[in-house]
């Protein structure tokens, strides 16, 4: 007979699955329209011309652009390849896996329907992008930060987004509707493995991990959002189901670190460094990684 334990940790692992699959084919489907169907030269003619207006509109689009960020490297390098300043550009990889609407709804249900976690957990990613829009317009003014001139990621996850943005606009719309579910089909199966995986790790830390440890790690602020952004990091769990994890631990962490997992995550993690390191210059990937580590650290002892 299987042990009683481990029955408990496939009680939990299954329900954290059932819970968030919803939300990430939403989240594949929507982000198949937009790979075939919206083009970077589209985004390119609205961007403002003043530096301040083009860090705050590429901030806040992420919220009608709900791309994962398991393929918004791919479009950041296109749109930074098409003109648009990496100062603007960067923001809206940071924040468009975080404040769009799928997002947001499957951590406000995530959380039983509350609005604090959502409304920290957007207005904390908003700040940063901001803040590192700034940084970055300073700091690489003139410099040039892909890693080359060729339109796509070669040998690097998400090369399906890159090809499918870049022959989108010579395809008839049967094609470019076969094109969507091909991708969302695609996209699916590359992100659900690391939901399983982090779905997993959830449960069994919920389960065989003993309570007085976790809730010692979590009574300090700094040490608690330092072990959830690792955790976040390490995971590289979809935005659209992170926040199913991030509220099994809800009982153990603080607030503060809890948002620091659901904003560090879709802004770094293993797959999308990887994938940055890939596109952009390292002076660039790294500084991202300084900033942003420091700022959602320091945001998440706020809340």
């Amino acid at each position: 007979m299987l042990d009683k334990t481990f029955l408990q940790m496939n009680t939990v692992f299954i329900s954290i699955l059932i819970e968030a699959l919803p939300f990430v084919l939403i989240g594949v489907l929507i982000a198949g329209v937009i790979q075939m169907f919206v083009t970077e030269e589209m985004v390119a003619r609205i961007m403002p011309k003043n530096k301040a207006a083009a860090i705050l509109f590429a901030t806040f689009i992420g919220a009608v652009f709900p791309a994962c960020e398991c393929g918004i490297v791919p479009i950041t390098r296109k749109l930074i390849a098409k003109g648009v300043p990496v100062f603007a550009a960067i923001p809206f990889m940071l924040t468009g896996p975080i404040i769009n609407p799928i997002v947001l709804f499957s951590t406000f249900v995530a959380f039983g329907n509350q609005w604090n976690v959502m409304i920290f957990r957007g207005s904390l990613a908003i700040f940063v992008a901001i803040v590192v829009g700034f940084i970055l317009s300073v700091q690489f003014k003139n410099a040039k930060v892909l890693k080359n001139e060729s339109g796509a990621i070669s040998g690097s996850p998400g090369s399906i987004e890159v090809a499918a943005t870049v022959s989108a606009p010579s395809l008839s719309f049967y094609n470019r509707l076969k094109g969507t579910f091909v991708h969302a089909v695609e996209e699916f199966f590359s992100v659900g493995k690391y939901l399983v995986v982090g779905a997993l790790i959830a449960a069994s830390m919920q389960t065989y991990v003993k309570t007085s440890t976790l809730l010692e790690i979590g009574q300090g602020e700094v040490s608690s959002s330092l072990v959830m952004m690792g955790i976040a990091f390490v995971l590289s769990l979809c935005s659209e189901a992170d926040a199913f994890i991030a509220s099994s631990f809800q009982s153990t962490f603080t607030i503060g670190s809890i948002v620091a997992f659901l904003v560090y995550g879709p802004m770094l993690d293993v797959k999308n460094v990887l994938m940055m390191l890939a596109a952009f210059k390292k002076k660039l990937v790294f500084s991202l990684i300084g900033y942003i580590t420091v700022l959602v650290l320091l945001g998440s002892l706020f809340l």
